[in-house]
């Protein structure tokens, strides 16, 4: 695996997912403890950074970047289950591995943590603890809300909840605060349509649809524009607050 490791970073109090991360609770002395175990990781597109027979010694947040989580039946089939976005938590202290393949789907930074040393912080640091109960809680919430967008949202919500969904996530959108939004788009439409459950030609027939309706403006291929990111929500069946409109 070509796997790079640098040993310095963004500052902590300059990354771009501080206040969305597991140190986001973190005082001064508590970051410092943190620095002391903490390295950073680069994975190249296409790059597995975890594979779910691997024993993992370390747990991490991505910074920047996409990756998906991916699951492998007996018979070989495999099925998207889940995507990573920056400030997502990888890993799981007190378990020797992950469920899931873990596999970067843009080049993605990681901000890692030797497994052990962290393990001990999360019981002498409860911040740390506690955020990480928060994130797992959300991540629960999260799934659940996935699966009424599977089970019961039309082609087109399924599009927009995913569109919104991203452009939600990205940091430099949150610290703006900002309506009017551009996010770079981690998938391909195949890789859409197997994690929508839907098939190729629908997901491209509904972004073509959604762009028609001035929903979206496709900047790139890769690079989708939001002009009034609240309308893209209501389409998606979705409140300001990105719950479910009833």
């Amino acid at each position: 695996m070509n796997v790079q490791l640098k040993s310095a970073g963004p500052n902590c109090g300059d990354c771009p997912i501080r206040h969305r991360a597991v140190c986001a609770r973190c005082e001064a002395d508590e970051l410092a403890a943190l620095e002391k175990i903490k390295y950073y990781r680069n994975f190249e597109a296409g790059q597995t950074i975890v594979w779910s027979s691997d024993r993992m010694d370390f747990v991490g947040s991505v910074v920047s970047g996409f990756a998906t989580l991916t699951q492998t039946m007996e018979d070989g089939r495999t099925q998207m289950v889940g995507l990573l976005l920056p400030s997502d938590f990888v890993g799981r202290p007190g378990r020797e591995g992950s469920a899931y393949d873990v596999t970067a789907t843009t080049d993605v930074v990681m901000c890692c943590f030797h497994k052990k040393p962290f393990e001990q912080m999360m019981i002498s640091t409860p911040h740390i603890a506690q955020r990480l109960l928060e994130m797992t809680l959300d991540e629960l919430d999260a799934a659940r809300e996935w699966m009424l967008v599977l089970g019961r949202k039309t082609a087109r919500e399924k599009i927009a909840s995913l569109f919104s969904i991203l452009a939600r996530r990205d940091p430099k959108e949150i610290a703006n605060g900002a309506n009017d939004v551009t996010f770079d788009l981690a998938l391909t439409r195949e890789a859409m349509a197997d994690y929508l459950g839907l098939t190729l030609e629908t997901v491209s027939r509904q972004v073509s649809a959604l762009k028609r309706d001035g929903l979206i403006e496709l900047i790139s291929k890769r690079r989708i524009h939001v002009p009034d990111l609240a309308r893209l929500m209501e389409e998606a069946g979705d409140d300001s607050d990105g719950g479910h409109i009833a």
